[in-house]
């Protein structure tokens, strides 16, 4: 069934129970009593710092919403963008284009005005859904988007080129839409990308979702009375995945906006967390704090909090290690997936297992995993090979891109490109990646697209850009810059200007000057490159979730 049952059961159920709670810890700070009355800051509702909202307003609102979009003229099987940071307004927005019998195409914040064309053409979308941090984006592009019919913006002071979210969906009709929607229809497109420049659009069907939301709750053992903390970006299915054994389970979730340990820790002591899922460097910069003393235990109340568990890049065991003696209690577990199979899940460590971190698991519930070579052969325990996982969570295709669709997909099994070994129990461990994605905190960077802007400065010859080690980061992006002759003066200073273009999270962390070996072909060979500036670290196993 789609998940939309699982919605629509729980405004029945805990109709009157809070199910998303949205704070955002600076307006908190922003809006204190002043210093000299103590008189409090008036804000509109987009500004409050703590909102929530019941399972029955969630349900109403997407229904009010679908109908909105059917009033419109959106058709069953058309696309609706939707570019939002995290706020109690996402959720809904997702189930009502669901309801609707459209397909959700989320996209990523940190796009470019170019990216967001990109994405919008590619996946046919015909309506978007944004907010005020989008609007110069939005803006510059909005000429050249042919395909969108509508553009719907969230928040206050809505600008003239689209209309008013806030104001529609205040006059839309609550009545449950009367669209049936199946198990085989098309639901969302998400992105994703490899080495070769723009992302690649995944196109996924209503089973999929339901194969994530119950394997989320499988796997975490989510009940009713668990409240998960939610923060990285819902455009992601890690996130979005994870809060769907909310879902199944009923049970209440906080969006925090904002990642510093104070924040984390207050939250989780005054919201009554019980489940965390944090990336790396925020689980260090909170062992950090501890023991700088930023952070006093003491203070909070952490007897909730039953479980930890890490995503979306490597995990040093040494964290996990150092992290179990700080909280002891804790339960840790890890979930390996790319966005191709509907995010986290279909390999799994369990929280039995911890003995094996290091491990990603062994198949997810509801999945199967193989190893094998290049001619699809499973290899035999302990040799290295691809990794390929198959199930209902697997991707329909990259729309639009059927031969990259065949290069990934046979026979419902789904080719990670991921390099993996499995030991004598079973446990799956990944010991490198085909692809060249470097994964710098969650975040996915792409070569190519870095490569290709600084070789378009003057003073450059050749560039590669690999991923290096990061003890917080897990892997930050490295350009390796082979200047022309008349440049040999430039200075790592001149190419960091140079990338000062660049978005800031795609700017090399480091820029080493060397020659860039390429094999007959014409191919960069970076394994030569690893192998030389990652040294040690770049043979030892890691844990790689996408």
């Amino acid at each position: 069934m789609p998940i939309t049952r699982f919605l629509e059961r729980n405004a029945e159920l805990y109709g009157d129970e809070t199910c998303l709670v949205e704070i955002n810890p600076e307006l908190k700070e922003k809006h204190k009593l002043t210093w000299k009355d103590y008189a409090l800051v008036e804000v509109t509702p987009h500004e409050e710092h703590r909102r929530e909202m019941t399972w029955k307003e969630f349900d109403t609102l997407a229904d009010k919403f679908a109908n909105l979009l059917l009033a419109h003229g959106l058709r069953r099987g058309e696309k609706v963008g939707v570019l939002l940071m995290n706020c109690l307004e996402w959720l809904p927005i997702y189930f009502g284009i669901l309801k609707a019998g459209g397909l959700a195409v989320p996209l990523n914040y940190r796009y470019t005005a170019d990216e967001i064309k990109y994405c919008l053409d590619l996946a046919d979308v015909s309506v978007l859904v944004f907010g005020k941090e989008f609007i110069g984006r939005v803006e510059s592009v909005f000429g050249e988007l042919n395909k969108i019919e509508g553009m719907l913006f969230v928040g206050e002071d809505c600008p003239t080129f689209a209309e008013s979210y806030d104001e529609l969906i205040a006059a839309a009709p609550a009545g449950r839409p009367d669209v049936e929607i199946t198990d085989e229809d098309y639901a969302a497109i998400y992105f994703s990308s490899g080495t070769t420049g723009f992302p690649k659009a995944i196109l996924h069907r209503h089973k999929a979702l339901m194969r994530a939301a119950l394997t989320e709750q499988k796997h975490h053992s989510q009940t009713h009375d668990d409240v998960f903390l939610c923060m990285p970006p819902l455009y992601h299915t890690g996130a979005k995945m994870h809060w769907f054994g909310s879902l199944v389970s009923g049970s209440r979730a906080v969006l925090l906006k904002g990642v510093s340990p104070k924040w984390i820790m207050q939250t989780v002591s005054e919201e009554n967390v019980s489940i965390v899922w944090l990336l790396v460097p925020w689980a260090q910069d909170i062992l950090d704090a501890i023991d700088n003393g930023d952070i006093r235990l003491e203070d909070y109340d952490l007897s909730h909090w039953r479980l930890m568990h890490i995503g979306a890049q490597p995990v040093p065991p040494s964290l996990i290690q150092r992290w179990k003696k700080v909280f002891p209690a804790h339960e840790y577990d890890t979930n390996y997936g790319l966005s191709e199979s509907i995010g986290p899940g279909c390999v799994h460590l369990g929280v039995e297992n911890i003995r094996k971190v290091g491990a990603i698991g062994k198949a997810g519930y509801g999945w199967q995993t193989r190893i094998v070579n290049d001619a699809h052969e499973d290899v035999a325990p302990g040799e290295v090979g691809e990794l390929a996982v198959k199930g209902d969570g697997v991707m329909v295709c990259y729309y639009h891109d059927e031969k990259a669709t065949a290069a990934v997909l046979s026979d419902g099994w789904l080719f990670t490109g991921d390099m993996a070994r499995e030991d004598e129990e079973g446990f799956i461990y990944l010991v490198d990646r085909k692809k060249d994605v470097i994964i710098m905190g969650g975040e996915n960077l792409y070569p190519v697209q870095i490569e290709d802007f600084i070789r378009s400065c003057e003073a450059v010859r050749d560039v590669a850009v690999i991923g290096l080690p990061d003890a917080r980061l897990g892997e930050i992006a490295a350009a390796i810059v082979e200047l022309k002759p008349e440049y040999a003066s430039w200075t790592e200073e001149d190419i960091n200007a140079f990338c000062a273009a660049l978005p800031r999270y795609k700017r090399p962390r480091r820029i080493i000057f060397d020659k860039v070996p390429r094999n007959p072909t014409g191919k960069i060979e970076k394994p030569k490159l690893r192998e030389k500036y990652c040294g040690e670290e770049s043979l030892v196993e890691v844990q790689v979730t996408h």
